[in-house]
């Protein structure tokens, strides 16, 4: 699991949408760009999907995920 404590991109707020990790400023979890990254969607169509989340968001996320999990390894 990824640390997003310290990430600007995304926030958490235990009275809503379950306390999950969330894009800043909206009500999208993180966790559906995974879903739908793992189901081959592009991020594109993503944020077309999810338009309150911007590409600029979706892309940091990626990018975020990508150095941590390089870094656990």
């Amino acid at each position: 699991m990824f640390d997003w404590s310290t990430f600007a991109a995304v926030g958490r707020d235990p009275a809503r949408v379950g306390a999950a990790w969330v894009f800043r400023g909206t009500r999208v979890p993180v966790a559906a760009l995974f879903e739908n990254h793992e189901d081959d969607a592009p991020v594109h169509q993503f944020v077309e999907w999810f338009p309150s989340v911007t590409l600029e968001q979706a892309r940091a996320v990626l990018e975020h995920a990508g150095r941590s999990s390089q870094a656990q390894a």
